[in-house]
């Protein structure tokens, strides 16, 4: 009987389902006596593609870790849901006249069936879908609680608008004008929106990453988006205007005698007001260009830039001199105050800007060495051109600077954060609903709790209405029009929530997935709280980690957490990439089609050469591979193991279902070691002797038990299937299997490939479930080896090196040196004058 894994996986990932063998327990008396593991993966959002080979990755990574830690005797909380709301099943919907609800359960269920063919150990008791009432009445409910905090509020903001898609779009979401999914045209608009208060929480965002075990990378990328600046706001009066002003904030105050001119954002509320009559036309035709313009592209610094001159000047501060006052897209009204104090001789925007447009570049840094180059100087230096900052370096002017503005009331210290408030709302059907009402009088007022949720409505058209309005104001009288407790009758908000706000909180959720009173009980986050290793792509390394970590500082201020921040540990699983093959006219070819000649790769009818690239996998490119295919060729074992054992699991690697062969073999040996492959009974060289009859097997299964274990806590997956490898390898070739220490093995494969280890388990007369098994501790003294190899010296100079028993005393190395053939070539006759011994590692004879 070969391996053939399709005869027993299912079987046993039917099994762990009736014993619900990955239950995380709730008894209290479990609580007391058992530590907690909480880990968890980034969920998915159940696209109608299903799963794809590089999903699989970072599920088993945590797979893995999950069953280890179950038989170290943790209370694993591991659990899986589904981040269901957002666009692209609403636009399902649109093309297949299906409601989304029944187009993402559908998605829902193939993932789920998918997930399980892998035989992960996810408690699916605790299973949530962040588009079900049972849990966004829980989203909503948080809402409340921010805007009883004033941390949610309506304001009129510049947005990312698609016409056709009719909803805003994040700025992630929009690249050179257009919408990344779809390539439709995007543009600016002035629209009122739901925000959230993030920038309050600024500070605390950038302090508590410090105790967080996270890739310093993410903490970076992190902290670069929230871009704490320290500087100054400075007042500039306008020439001409009295009572007319704008304030720039700097983070260089010391420069402001090399300011030559200033900018304002096309949004600025002043450029109207202060444009002279010759420029008016130049200038809103500008401002009108720019609304198409992402933040994104207006501020890239390889773009060029553009402008408009006002016809106003600024008066500077110190000097009074006259500073043309220009509008510029790169400057941006959401970040500072939307207007800056140029410096072009030290800094790269306003150098490229003064360049083009032929404005003063006016140098107030003496750089430490001459240089001729013609670009901005950056760097530190004494000031010069300064009144009374001449000779001051860089540090210590900023200080004189802001205390000269203070004294002068012409500016304050600041800090700003380039963090902006979350745009919080769209204009989408499939989203939560907002708990908000609104009255005639314009009044906004929060619908009571005991009104949740506040269910989505059936409509019939999921666009937005003609008049621009969103797809929930189609919904009936019924439900738009409601009852407040006190009589008033109200309209619903008819935005809905965006999707990060189910994925902000589910975390906390699988804590007590069917509690009916409370989002969570006060218990069970106690109990489990924080999620002590969360795995996940390196792309939700800003927005979605972010957004989390505000909630759950919201949540903590609340009082209903107890700890400042939700994930303890980060990691970033390597994304999994795939040869694509396309032609000189960029068509790409499915790798069924293609073969290799002579090295090359050609079609398989025509001989057409290919250019092979290694790519993200993409269905337009034709590389993706399902795992489902992998599962059927090899077993899910098998899919789990390459997975892992392609190399680190931080690492980008490409995916070679070839290579899926050679972890399958190393099965088949698995296999072979406990069952007869010509009768399908036990193999007959398994003995019943103890251990110690295979001295030096028994010496490597330890080994292999201590690798296995602290490289698997250690994330570090493929140098753990190395060992066991080698293991296998030693066993296949030993004298006598020695039941005992197979049976041990066993534990440090079930894990990895919990379906043959069942197998082979239950084949050994065992009728228990080996993944509720404890894990088997390995013994230190046999992992230190018997012999160790030292090196022989004579003068300093190698000679050879020589296997000896470990913990020899020097004259017993120094005897053993003396009787080597090349050592008494070496010395010739001489007695050495001196010996130096290093215990366990060398010995060296001074002639």
């Amino acid at each position: 009987m070969k391996y053939e894994p399709s005869l027993f996986e299912s079987k046993w990932q039917r099994e762990w389902e009736n014993q619900d063998a990955f239950a995380s327990s709730d008894d209290p008396q479990v609580r007391k006596r058992k530590p907690k593991f909480y880990i968890l993966d980034m969920f998915p959002y159940p696209s109608g593609a299903g799963l794809h080979i590089g999903h699989p990755e970072g599920y088993t990574a945590t797979d893995v870790v999950a069953r280890l830690k179950r038989m170290l005797g943790f209370n694993v909380l591991h659990p899986m849901g589904w981040d269901a709301f957002g666009l692209p099943a609403e636009r399902a919907a649109l093309r297949e006249n299906i409601h989304p609800a029944i187009i993402t359960k559908r998605n829902v269920d193939n993932f789920r069936k998918q997930i399980k063919r892998l035989g992960f150990s996810y408690d699916w008791k605790r299973e949530v879908d962040t588009s079900s009432p049972d849990y966004y009445h829980w989203t909503q409910w948080i809402f409340l609680k921010l805007y009883e905090r004033d941390l949610a509020y309506l304001a009129e903001v510049p947005v990312n608008w698609c016409p056709a898609l009719g909803t805003v779009l994040a700025n992630e979401e929009v690249k050179d004008g257009l919408y990344v999914e779809t390539g439709d045209p995007v543009e600016r608009r002035m629209m009122k929106q739901w925000m959230l208060k993030i920038t309050l929480y600024g500070e605390r965002l950038i302090e508590d990453l410090e105790g967080l075990d996270w890739p310093e990378g993410v903490k970076e990328m992190q902290r670069n988006w929230i871009g704490k600046s320290i500087g100054a706001e400075i007042h500039f009066k306008i020439q001409g205007r009295s009572g007319s002003a704008f304030t720039v904030f700097t983070t260089r105050p010391d420069t402001l005698f090399g300011a030559t001119y200033c900018v304002l954002a096309p949004e600025h509320p002043l450029v109207g007001e202060i444009t002279s009559d010759a420029q008016k036309n130049a200038v809103e035709s500008y401002v009108q260009d720019s609304k198409n313009k992402t933040d994104l592209a207006r501020t890239d610094l390889a773009k060029e830039k553009s402008g408009v001159f006002t016809g106003a000047y600024a008066i500077h501060p110190i000097t009074g001199q006259d500073l043309p006052i220009w509008v510029a897209d790169y400057v941006l009204m959401t970040y500072g105050t939307g207007s800056i104090m140029a410096v072009p001789a030290h800094d790269e925007r306003d150098h490229i800007f003064a360049v083009q447009y032929g404005l003063p570049i006016r140098p107030v840094i003496q750089p430490a060495a001459s240089s001729s180059d013609g670009l901005p100087y950056l760097g530190d230096g004494l000031l010069m051109h300064s009144d009374f900052l001449n000779g001051r370096d860089v540090e210590s002017a900023k200080t004189i600077m802001i205390a000269w503005l203070e004294k002068n009331q012409k500016g304050v210290s600041k800090t700003q954060y380039r963090l902006r408030d979350w745009l919080f709302s769209r204009q989408r059907y499939w989203g939560e609903p907002f708990p908000i009402a609104h009255l005639s009088s314009g009044e906004v007022v929060p619908l009571p709790v005991d009104a949740l949720p506040i269910t989505l409505p059936q409509i019939d058209e999921y666009r937005p209405t003609e008049d621009g309005r969103p797809p929930l104001a189609r919904a009936p009288r019924e439900w738009l029009e409601v009852k407040l407790p006190d009589g008033r009758s109200a309209i619903r908000e008819t935005n809905t929530m965006p999707q990060w706000a189910g994925s902000c909180w589910y975390y906390l959720r699988f804590m007590d997935p069917k509690n009916t009173t409370q989002p969570f009980s006060p218990e069970a986050e106690a109990y489990w709280g924080p999620v002590d290793l969360y795995v996940g792509g390196v792309e939700h390394a800003v927005l979605h980690l972010l957004y989390a970590r505000f909630w759950h500082k919201v949540l903590y201020d609340c009082g209903l957490v107890h700890t400042k921040e939700p994930f303890q540990k980060l990691f970033n699983q390597g994304m999994i990439l795939a040869y694509s093959y396309r032609d000189a006219a960029g068509k790409y070819y499915s790798p069924s089609d293609v073969e290799q000649r002579d090295g090359v790769s050609t079609h398989k009818t025509t001989g057409t050469r290919l250019e092979v690239q290694i790519e993200k996998m993409s269905k337009s490119k034709l590389n993706v591979v399902n795992p489902d295919d992998v599962i059927d060729q090899y077993g899910a074992d098998a899919l789990r193991l390459y997975e892992l054992f392609m190399g680190p699991l931080e690492q980008v690697k490409p995916w070679n279902t070839d290579g899926v062969d050679g972890v399958f073999r190393f099965l088949g040996r698995v296999w072979r070691l406990i069952i007869d492959e010509k009768t399908g009974e036990l193999n007959p060289r398994m003995t019943t002797t103890q251990a110690e009859t295979e001295p030096e097997l028994l010496r490597l299964l330890h080994k292999t038990l201590k690798k296995v274990k602290e490289d698997t806590e250690a994330l570090r997956f493929n140098t753990a299937i190395s060992q066991m490898m080698i293991f296998v390898n030693e066993a296949t070739s030993a004298k006598t299997l020695p039941r005992a220490i197979l049976e041990t093995f066993l534990h440090c494969l079930s894990p990895y490939a919990p379906h043959i280890a069942e197998e082979a388990w239950s084949r050994l007369g065992h009728s228990d479930l080996i993944c509720r098994t404890d894990w088997i501790a390995h013994d230190e003294s046999l992992c230190v080896d018997a012999t160790i190899t030292i090196v022989i010296q004579v003068n300093g100079k190698r000679r050879d090196e020589i296997q000896l028993p470990r913990g020899l005393d020097k004259p017993a190395l120094e005897k053993a040196a003396l009787a080597h053939p090349n050592v008494q070539k070496a010395l010739a006759g001489q007695t050495p004058k001196k010996v130096i011994a290093v215990p366990d590692r060398l010995i060296n004879l001074v002639v």
